[in-house]
């Protein structure tokens, strides 16, 4: 036998031990996942079969991998585990079910088929990755990670509430808890009402927020009553029970580059849908966030749709609709860090301050930052990293290349990173019937909002930032918001004007700070019950030209004596006011 033959023989058996079809996929670059021990439709968990899939195009190097049109159920028993932070979400043990690390140029094509999860599981975490595509399919919970009850009467000791059985609960030692069929509890933090007849947050509802399950007796199977004296809310109308956590988003890239979202939707998730840290060129299309169809669900996700930190490059969000989520539809900014001690001229020690921003990294070797007052927000001085050493998910101590200014205040002033900001364009979207805001714009990159429609409850667009609570870094420099509709926003409490501008600058600073520039309003169109349109301070630069008025009644106006525009402590501000359009 030649040496020709022999190889023959030998790539011929490694054909027959492949099979056929895997054996193909190696030679298309694309493989589809019912070869790895899975098949759609059957209730049997798919999770094994995406990690062996995952190891073989890795090791392969294929490009896709194809899930055939169909349903296709994800468990925790099988899925990878490891502690995960991510900014603005809960830190911990994750179980996760599609992990890419070290991927570059992969796609997963869902063909148009739904991917439900149980339990508590992290559906996508992408790492180190570039060049990912995801598409054509559907995200949901089997058992969500809120829970939703019917209004059936108020009385003096609270409410009565009907639930059905896809939120299973206990009342056990007079405390009302929810769990899933096999006694795992889905602890709640906060009570909201929605409006089943708008299917949106009720007109002027607050949060409820409580630590712990709430007094509570069982009525009847299905029928509680919630003793929280002084509770308000309408019969017919379902009180959400949102969860305590945000443990379980659905997408979280973690220093990735060219990553795209095309025709997916998210009915559910324990956490925000899509996060992004230290990520650059991020694209979403056709991206469907909203309650579950078929499912009677008032909820769609727990949190943000989308949020980004320290993320640079292009972002691009078009296309898609944003509804029924329990925040915004986008929060873009970077991370402030408190200075806690001044170790030597040139070396600090820094905090991470809010706990959802814990083991959250961007402070590198090389990396410039920028030295800030929290009283101003204003920055002072810019500094170039030489040595950072992490001390714990909390505290970091960083060596700059010059020495520190000696204005500095520990315990007061933060640090931030100024390397990069994404340019944002967000066009051509529906955000509506969600609590809280629609987008929190922090972005300092180039801002572009157009060809939008917002139903808010809050303000459409706010532009915040502060170094005391959330310590979130924005300060915008260029933004243009044309040619959307406002339409009835603010028939909430999470809002003073439509567009709302602040900076957590404190009160007596406000006139000496610019924290936000050249923001440009033109070519759209406000359909307000509520006068308020516009609230600034600390501004330099905002134009407000050739916009349109139309008045509505939609909803009761409870601020019928406030002014349009409440603008104070801000410089080159332009208002030509308005046309009104009957």
């Amino acid at each position: 036998m030649t040496i020709k033959s022999m190889f023959r023989c030998i790539v011929l058996s490694i054909f027959c031990f492949l099979g056929k079809d895997i054996a193909a996929q190696i030679n298309s670059h694309t493989i589809n996942i019912e070869n790895f021990g899975t098949k759609r439709n059957t209730g049997e968990d798919a999770t094994l079969a995406v990690k062996k899939a995952l190891v073989f195009a890795k090791k392969n190097k294929a490009t896709k991998l194809i899930f055939p049109k169909g349903r296709y159920d994800f468990y925790p028993d099988q899925a990878v585990e490891r502690y995960i932070f991510t900014s603005n979400n809960d830190e911990g043990l994750k179980r996760i079910i599609f992990l890419l690390s070290g991927f570059n140029g992969f796609e997963i094509d869902g063909s148009g088929s739904q991917f439900v999860f149980h339990g508590y599981v992290s559906p996508f975490i992408i790492e180190n990755s570039g060049h990912i595509k995801f598409k054509n399919f559907s995200m949901d919970w089997e058992r969500t990670f809120h829970s939703e009850g019917k209004i059936i009467s108020i009385n003096k000791e609270g409410m009565e509430l009907s639930f059905s059985d896809k939120f299973p609960y206990r009342v056990e030692n007079g405390l009302l808890a929810f769990v899933d069929k096999n006694g795992t509890e889905y602890p709640y933090g906060s009570l909201l009402e929605f409006d089943v007849e708008k299917h949106e947050t009720a007109f002027m509802a607050d949060d409820y927020y409580y630590r712990g399950n709430q007094p509570a007796r069982e009525i009847s199977p299905g029928k509680v009553q919630l003793n929280i004296p002084g509770i308000k809310g309408t019969p017919g109308n379902i009180l959400v029970f949102n969860a305590a956590k945000r443990l379980c988003s659905g997408f979280l890239l973690n220093d990735c580059h060219n990553v795209s979202f095309d025709s997916l939707n998210i009915y559910h998730c324990g956490g925000m849908g899509i996060v992004g840290l230290r990520s650059k060129d991020i694209e979403i299309d056709h991206l469907t966030v909203t309650r579950s169809p078929g499912t009677e669900r008032e909820l769609s996700i727990t949190a943000d749709a989308t949020h980004f930190v320290n993320c640079g490059g292009k972002l691009l969000i078009q296309n898609s609709l944003f509804e029924n989520q329990m925040d915004d539809a986008t929060n873009i900014h970077g991370i402030y860090v408190q200075v806690t001690k001044l170790i030597s001229p040139t070396r600090v020690e820094v905090q991470l301050k809010h706990e959802q921003q814990m083991g959250f990294d961007f402070i590198r070797p090389g990396s410039k930052l920028e030295l800030v007052h929290n009283t101003t927000m204003e920055a002072y001085d810019t500094l170039v990293v030489k040595s950072v050493e992490r001390i714990n998910k909390e505290y970091t101590q960083v060596e700059f290349k010059k020495a520190l200014p000696k204005g500095l205040v520990t315990g007061k002033d933060v640090l931030a990173s100024i390397d990069s900001y994404p340019d944002v364009t967000i066009r051509n979207c529906i955000i509506q019937k969600n609590r809280a805001r629609g987008m929190l714009i922090g972005s300092r990159g180039k801002v572009v909002i157009e060809d939008c429609k917002f139903h808010t409850s809050g303000a459409a667009i706010l532009f915040e930032g502060d170094g005391s609570y959330w310590f979130e870094q924005a300060g915008v420099r260029d933004v243009i918001i044309r040619n959307n509709l406002f339409d009835n926003c603010n028939y909430g409490v999470w809002g003073n004007a439509v567009i709302q501008i602040g900076s957590g600058v404190k009160q007596e600073y406000r006139n000496i700070s610019r924290y936000n520039r050249n923001i440009n309003i033109h070519n759209n169109i406000f359909n307000v019950f509520d006068p308020r349109l516009i609230h600034a301070y600390s501004v330099e630069g905002l134009n407000f030209t050739n916009n349109k008025l139309t008045i509505s009644n939609a909803y009761v106006n409870k601020f019928p004596g406030a002014k349009p525009f409440d603008i104070s402590d801000c410089s080159g501000i332009k208002i030509d006011g308005y046309a009104a359009v009957e």
